[in-house]
């Protein structure tokens, strides 16, 4: 095989910016966007949140959709991914500017308006994600290579998460959507999220030019086969990929387990630790853990091997659960256990994208196409469902166990309901994901790919 030459600092960095923008765009928008649609707009919020889950729905949906619209495309200058990032970063950061403008209807209309906009930003995001998940087995064909590109975008989706935590607040405030005390303004709430909006939207631009000025496509196709593949071809390439298959499941378990903390931290603090203010430094601790381990992932790699290295994350996050489950009480126990699944889901977000431009490699030495695009979306599908689905079993099993948000004392059953999906929830996902990696040989798969392909002299 004709290695790449390592890549340049600079187009790591080009990585890292990119994921840095969107991750901040990503928490203004989760974080505001239902208040918007609710206090803004005045959608009753039922409607909102219907609005917001048919939202995510098509985000899971349009990801093997346009995935697979990529693999059939090819642009002018010969490029496959890569020119998504340059041709729709415009168009999504003006969806996004819609997405929090108030256009004065009707409730009614404003909710179908809004359903629309919605769909609309989902599709350039979708648009302009597939370099950024594409680019890291386009770039280079060198392991080492991919797995530091995969570091760099993690470090910028710690970053960005970070920043938009800190800094979406304030902004609000600047612009004069929020007052002094973090309520709506009046006067000059809708003016004010149209002019954040116009700030994450330049931010959405700039991450994606840069993405696409300092990266290039340089892994060319073993076969300069043009025709169109079918759903049912495209189908068969990806399920016939073991690899593949194994790689989706231990997707669909960082993204649970990563979601099951996420989601119920705050109601822990809040009715467990007794105070709200304590779920910012839980999620510091996760927060560190993760750009630590991100830092030295590539360190332990070398000297573990993949699959070993695997196995250590998925363990830590296990024995992490232990001091919890036995006390979940325990301050130092929750801290415990959000540092060990920091550790574990950066781990796992390094390991499983180096997978996948593995496995784009491995289905096109055996099929004769690559799939760049569409291996990352078709198992975004899957992920994105699992943790919908994981979103509303939290919500079933609060509901059903008494738990009242206008409450300040939650009855014991909802206690123990928040209790179980911070330790034994995550405990039992870890466990299947462990079986997952036992079986997932990616690495012995390569090293035959590699053999075959020195046999042919290729």
């Amino acid at each position: 095989m004709n290695q790449i030459t390592p890549l340049s600092l600079k187009e790591k960095l080009g990585f890292l910016t990119f994921s840095t923008s969107n991750n901040i765009v990503y928490q203004f928008k989760s974080l505001y966007y239902l208040f918007f649609l609710t206090n803004v707009v005045g959608i009753p919020v039922l409607s909102a949140g219907t609005i917001f889950a048919i939202g995510t729905i098509w985000d899971a949906l349009n990801d093997p959709l346009l995935g697979y619209m990529s693999v059939n495309h090819k642009f002018k200058n010969g490029e496959r991914c890569r020119p998504f990032a340059l041709w729709y970063a415009v168009p999504w950061a003006a969806s996004l500017v819609l997405l929090f403008s108030n256009f004065g209807f009707g409730q009614k209309i404003a909710a179908a308006v809004s359903l629309g906009v919605y769909i609309l930003f989902e599709i350039f995001n979708t648009l302009v994600a597939i370099p950024y998940n594409s680019m890291g087995g386009l770039a280079t064909n060198v392991d080492a290579e991919r797995r530091s590109i995969n570091v760099f975008r993690n470090f910028g989706g710690c970053f960005g998460s970070g920043i938009g935590a800190v800094a979406c607040l304030p902004l609000l405030k600047l612009f004069g959507a929020l007052d002094n005390r973090g309520n709506l303004n009046p006067q000059t709430g809708s003016r004010g999220f149209v002019l954040v909006s116009l700030v994450m939207g330049t931010l959405i631009i700039f991450g994606s030019f840069v993405h696409y000025f300092t990266t290039k496509e340089r892994v060319k196709p073993i076969s300069v086969d043009e025709e169109k593949l079918g759903v049912k071809t495209v189908a068969r390439m990806l399920f016939g990929c073991r690899s593949w298959v194994l790689n989706m499941c231990y997707i669909i378990c960082y993204g649970v387990i990563n979601l099951l903390l996420m989601s119920c931290i705050t109601y822990y603090a809040t009715y467990v630790l007794g105070s709200t203010a304590r779920a910012t430094l839980i999620q510091a601790v996760y927060l560190v853990a993760s750009i630590i381990t991100t830092a030295v992932v590539s360190f332990i790699d070398r000297k573990m091997g993949r699959k070993n290295i695997m196995i250590l994350g998925v363990l830590v996050a296990i024995l992490g659960k232990i001091w919890f489950l036995i006390d979940p009480f325990s301050y130092g126990a929750i801290m415990v256990n959000a540092a060990t699944v920091g550790f574990a889901v950066a781990i796992a977000f390094v390991m499983f994208n180096t997978n996948r431009n593995n496995i784009v490699d491995l289905i096109e030495w055996r099929k004769g196409r690559r799939l760049d695009a569409l291996v990352s979306t078709a198992d975004n599908l899957a992920s994105k469902l699992a943790t919908a689905g994981a979103t509303q079993i939290v919500a079933v099993l609060l509901s059903v166990s008494g738990f009242n948000g206008e409450s300040q004392v939650q009855p014991e059953a909802a206690i123990g309901a928040i209790n179980f999906l911070l330790g034994w929830a995550p405990f039992a996902v870890s466990l299947v994901m462990l079986i997952v990696v036992f079986f997932l040989e990616i690495e012995k798969d390569m090293d035959v790919m590699r053999r075959e392909k020195a046999a042919a002299g290729i």
